[in-house]
Order: structure tokens, then C-alpha cells, then sequence
């Protein structure tokens, strides 16, 4: 990714531009807020810190993002998540510009993804070619999950999924892209009957809830490929994530570790969307 930075700040005269707003001083925002820092600096991406008091208002933040918004010199911006409880998260996200939102939460990022297709390339999207260009941004921990699961090198055509949770961040955008990859896709949730005898027909597994260990070896089928996107901390102050590591890593033909799975390949694919924003803004195509 740094080769790709430099190659292309040699061609454009600049390099990507990302802005990271942190409303607060809440530690796990803190702590999130350094990691895509320091992964912006090291795949050469200019990046900026800009923090804000809790007192801040939903006015004064939306001002901050407009003049985020008309600067040609930025292409991505981010609002650290959760905000404090008197500012209303949806009306920030949609404040901020389509083509800037490199977290892909925006509601015309979405909705590209729900409405469309990928678009046509001069070759068939395969296990090689894990995100296919949507002309939008995705969100980028269900864009993580689907590289990862193109590692392991099993072909998705054909294969049944169950997504356990139904956000709009998450669950919802990653049951589209498997859709979009030929698999049988049932998303699963807090009112999902026997959800162990549901998911035990996955042959890939995706739980995405914030509940320990909640996937147990009883809802796992034998072979089948389980991505932990939860992490939770626990009374001893251990992080936990949704599936019962131990317990299931020996049914599993792959099972993604918490911490060090699915985190950090969204910071990656943030990265990577940020070049991407960057790369449409300055070919046009917004």
C-alpha cells in the first residue's frame, strides 16, 4: 500500500488525505482513534487528529464537517463513533459528503451498495479479486471480512452464510456482498428462533453482535469457516469477541482470533478506502 501511495502522489502531486474527528476523550475511542493514525503514517497517507470537546453541539460539529467538506485538499473523513448522547449520529453522517466517507455509512453509499451491482470489469470477480469496484464506498469491516475469507482460498459460489446481527455498519452490508458472490445468505439475530440449529447450517459463519462467547461448538458445523467480528470486555478485563474461541477452533476449518482478526483489517481497508476516495475524487467520477 505505501508503493501505491508514493506511485500515485507522484502522478496527482499530493498524497490521499484523511481527517479523523474524535468528539471526547472516551479511552476504547482513544485507543481506536491512534491505531488508524499510526496506519495512516505508515502507508504514507497525510493524516489529521482533530479532536473536540464533549460539550461541542451537533451545530458546531456539522460546521467543522462543512468546511472538512469543501476543502479539495481533504478526501476522506471519519467521526470516531460512539458521539456524546446530545449529538444525533445519523445527522452527522449524513452531513458529511458521500465521496468523503471513507467509514461508507453515508446513506448514497449504502444504498450504491444495496442497489447495484459490482461494476463491470474485464474479468470474472474471483477468490483473487475479494471486493469488486462498486463505484461507492463499503464499510469497511464487512469489506475486511470478505478478504479474509478470500485467504482461505475456499470459492464462495454456492456456499450458505449466516450473518449473526443486522446493523447497518455490519451485518446488513456484509449479507449484500455475499449475496453478491453467489452464496445463500441468512442474517440472524436476538429474535431468530434455535439460532444454534441455524447456524450450524452455515458453512460460513459471520457473528457480529457484542455478546461473549455467545457461538458455542454446538452451533458450529464441522469444516465450516467462522469470522468473530464481536469483542466485548469481560468482569476480569479480557476482551472476549462472539465466539467461543477454544471451544470452537478444532470444528472450524478457519476461525478468526480476538483481538487481531477482523480489527485490523477494517483499519486496513479504511486505508484503502481512503485511496479510493481519493482516487475518484481526482479522476472525476463524483
Amino acid at each position: 500500500m505505501q508503493q501505491q501511495v508514493d506511485s500515485m502522489a507522484a502522478e496527482y502531486g499530493r498524497t490521499p488525505s484523511l481527517v479523523v474527528i474524535q468528539v471526547g476523550n472516551d479511552p476504547a475511542s482513544t485507543i481506536y482513534v491512534r491505531n488508524k493514525m499510526r496506519a495512516a503514517e505508515f502507508c504514507h497517507i497525510r493524516s489529521q487528529h482533530l479532536s473536540l470537546p464533549d460539550s461541542i453541539t451537533e451545530q458546531e460539529l456539522c460546521a467543522h464537517i462543512s468546511r472538512l467538506n469543501d476543502n479539495n485538499d481533504i478526501d476522506g473523513i471519519l467521526v470516531q463513533l460512539p458521539l456524546p448522547a446530545h449529538i444525533n449520529e445519523d445527522t452527522i453522517i449524513r452531513s458529511i459528503n458521500a465521496e468523503k466517507d471513507v467509514d461508507g455509512f453515508h446513506p448514497d453509499n449504502a444504498a450504491c451498495l444495496w442497489l447495484h451491482q459490482p461494476l463491470q470489469t474485464n474479468h470474472k470477480a474471483s477468490i483473487y479479486d475479494p471486493v469488486p469496484d462498486y463505484g461507492c464506498t463499503i464499510a469497511c469491516t464487512p469489506k475486511g471480512i470478505l478478504s479474509m475469507l478470500a485467504s482461505t482460498g475456499v470459492e464462495l459460489d454456492g456456499k450458505r452464510a449466516v450473518v449473526i446481527g443486522r446493523s447497518p455498519i455490519v451485518g446488513k452490508p456484509m449479507a449484500k456482498l455475499l449475496l453478491d458472490r453467489q452464496c445463500t445468505v441468512t442474517i440472524a439475530h436476538s429474535h431468530t428462533a434455535d439460532l444454534p440449529a441455524v447456524c450450524r447450517e452455515a458453512d460460513i459463519l459471520i457473528a457480529a453482535v457484542g455478546k461473549p462467547k455467545l457461538i458455542t461448538k454446538d452451533c458450529v458445523k464441522p469444516g465450516a469457516i467462522v469470522i468473530d467480528v464481536g469483542i466485548s470486555r469481560l468482569p476480569d478485563g479480557t476482551l472476549s469477541g462472539d465466539v467461543d474461541f477454544e471451544a470452537c477452533k478444532d470444528i472450524a476449518s478457519f476461525i478468526s482470533p480476538v483481538p487481531g482478526g477482523v480489527g485490523p483489517m477494517t483499519v486496513t481497508m479504511l486505508m484503502q478506502n481512503t485511496i479510493d476516495c481519493y482516487k475518484r475524487r481526482l479522476n472525476g467520477k463524483h
